[in-house]
Formats: C-alpha cells, sequence, structure tokens
C-alpha cells in the first residue's frame, strides 16, 4: 500500500550518471511485485515455463541488475523477515482483493476484453515462497548480495540509509513513501532507465528515477519525523489500511500543524479512529522497527549456474539469455573501479 505523500512534496529528478558508484538498498518484496505485476503478455497473462511457474520475477531480476551494473550502480536486495501482528489485516485484505481480482481477469479475459483484463490482472499478482527462494538463488548466481530483514524489508533498507550503518549504502530504492516514515535518509523510486511505465489500465505513463531526501521533505512540509509518522498514520499504512475515513495528504499535514501533539489530533471532529490496531503502537513500530546490523558481499557471477536457473529449469531462451551474460560481463569489464571494487 504505503503513504502518498508525491502531491506535496518535490522530488528531485536524476539520471543514473547521479547514482555512479553507489549502492541502492532495494527492497526486494516491492520489487518483485512489480515485476509480477508489470511484465505480462497484453492479455495479463504473466511469463511462464514450460511447468507452468511463472517467471516474470526472474525475467525482471535477470535484466533489470545487468542495467544497474551497467550504470555501476550496486544493488543489495533486502527481503522481508517475520510479519509484524500489526500487519494481519492488510495482509488478509490483500490476499481477499488478489483472489477477487484474479477471478474478474480470468472473466474479463474469457470475454476477450483484453485491457480491462490486463487492469485486473495487474493486481492479481501473487508472490510464492518458491519464487522468493528462486529469486534469491538467482541473484546469488549473478552475485548480487541480499540480506534478510529480521521484520519488514522496508525498515531495514531505511536503517541502512543511516550513516553509522556498517556499509555504503546510498539510498533505498523503494516506490513506497513509507521507506520516510522509517527514516530512510534516502530514497531512490523509479530505479530504471524505462521513461515509460504500463499502468493497471494497460496505458502507459511517463516516469523519471527521483531522489527525495528526508531532511528535504520534513523542511518543506514544516513538519518533525514524528509529526511525519502521524500524516502516514491518519492517511493511512500498512498497520491500518484504510486509516481515517476522508483524511488525505492535505487534510493530515493541515491537521498536524494545527495540533502539534498526536493526543489533541483526537480532538478534532475529523479524526475518529477505526482500526483494530492501536495507534501508539504503530506510531512505535515506525520509530523503532526491529532492525539488524547485516554484515553483505559482492561476488563473481556463475555464468553456468544462472543459465543453469534461467535456461534448463525455467526455459529462458539460451540465446537471450546468452546476450545477457555478455552484457553482464561488458558492464562489470568496463567499469573504471572494476569488480575488484565489488569484493
Amino acid at each position: 500500500m504505503g503513504v502518498n505523500l508525491g502531491e506535496l512534496v518535490e522530488s528531485e529528478e536524476i539520471s543514473f550518471a547521479d547514482l555512479n558508484d553507489k549502492e541502492i538498498a532495494i527492497d526486494a518484496m516491492n520489487t518483485l511485485y512489480q515485476f509480477l505485476s508489470i511484465i505480462r503478455q497484453r492479455d495479463g497473462t504473466p511469463l511462464k515455463d514450460s511447468s507452468g511457474e511463472v517467471t516474470s520475477h526472474l525475467s525482471g531480476l535477470f535484466y533489470r541488475n545487468i542495467n544497474l551494473l551497467d550504470n555501476n550502480i550496486r544493488p543489495v536486495f533486502v527481503f522481508d523477515g517475520e510479519a509484524p501482528d500489526l500487519k494481519e489485516k492488510e495482509t488478509t485484505q490483500r490476499r481477499k482483493k488478489r483472489e477477487e481480482a484474479r477471478e474478474e481477469w480470468k472473466k474479463l479475459k474469457d470475454e476477450g476484453k483484453v485491457s480491462e483484463a490486463y487492469s485486473k490482472a495487474t493486481q492479481s499478482s501473487k508472490l510464492t515462497g518458491d519464487m522468493i527462494k528462486e529469486s534469491k538463488r538467482l541473484l546469488d548466481a549473478m552475485g548480487i548480495p541480499y540480506v534478510q530483514a529480521p521484520s519488514e524489508g522496508e525498515a531495514q533498507t531505511a536503517y541502512m540509509t543511516h550513516e553509522d550503518y556498517p556499509g555504503s549504502i546510498y539510498a533505498a530504492g523503494s516506490q513506497d513513501w513509507d521507506s520516510l516514515l522509517f527514516g530512510a535518509e534516502k530514497m531512490v523510486k523509479n530505479l530504471t532507465t524505462r521513461k515509460t511505465r504500463k499502468t493497471s489500465g494497460g496505458g502507459r505513463k511517463e516516469i523519471s528515477t527521483e531522489l527525495i531526501r528526508l531532511d528535504s521533505v520534513l523542511e518543506q512540509l514544516e513538519v518533525s519525523q514524528e509529526e511525519l509518522i502521524w500524516m502516514g498514520v491518519l492517511m493511512g499504512t500498512d498497520f491500518n489500511p484504510d486509516g481515517v475515513h476522508g483524511i488525505g495528504p492535505k487534510t493530515a499535514l493541515k491537521l498536524v500543524k494545527k495540533y502539534n501533539s498526536w493526543d489533541k489530533l483526537f480532538e478534532d471532529d475529523k479524526v475518529e479512529w477505526e482500526s483494530d490496531n492501536d495507534p501508539e503502537t504503530i506510531i512505535e513500530f515506525f520509530k523503532n522497527p526491529p532492525v539488524e546490523d547485516i554484515e553483505y558481499e559482492f561476488g563473481d557471477p556463475d555464468e553456468e549456474k544462472i543459465k543453469e536457473i534461467l535456461v534448463d529449469d525455467h526455459d529462458f531462451s539460451e540465446d537471450r539469455v546468452e546476450s545477457g551474460l555478455k552484457d553482464l560481463s561488458n558492464a562489470l569489464s568496463s567499469r573504471q573501479s572494476g569488480l575488484d571494487s565489488f569484493t
């Protein structure tokens, strides 16, 4: 889900050149869901191998990472750990919505309504344990590190952007503004060279890579980090999906500035808490989520292992994979710092 602060905050449009020689902590689940949603056929059917297993996520990981490395951007993927109890309702709602969307997609596809079918298909994406396992296997083969967060991956990526973290992470890579609620000092959205992205309606919209700095956001909104969390909770987060009825970004900002106190916010007629989760518990989770100092390192790509995963196990075109491996080799060898800087 994620809080949407886009209409209130001016982000900084950047190019991949601005991220040269930078390490980005990427929210793995967010990224894999993105691949599952957009890498599909015209009628919304995801890429599959001969066994019927979905492979959209593997295609996205392989080619996106080659592109990042070619631009001397070093990705570190962060996977979710144990989901907090606070997220139970959101998880249930998402599962129900996916099932409903899947049924609608099948119906529209059978009726030949391609555009409408695609829209529903993007909402039906399901990330399984086997998909996560295969994603990690491919990352290992490509020499790209990943870490397992103790809880929310987004919280861990945010923590990894702090100056005192034992690593060289420059920013969190995510599409969700929640990264800022968790305290990410910098956040990069749209980490792709593509200039357009498919919409849920089957059309396309223009996109650009954006850099969002937490200190700039707080300055623009004239709020503290804790007040930013209050805004998020009023609007709705993964831990209270519906938020407070009728409160969007502008109203949330107005209320927070008016009262300057979480308790006093509830004196306003607009604020009526309906979530089963205690608001103070949600706020505390954003302020102090479970995170850890986790070591990671880059490795050498194993071309034979990559081909085994993609070609032998999942029926990818051998010619296309070979071409991708050549691009991967060129990307690593052409960098001035070279592969030695990854180890």
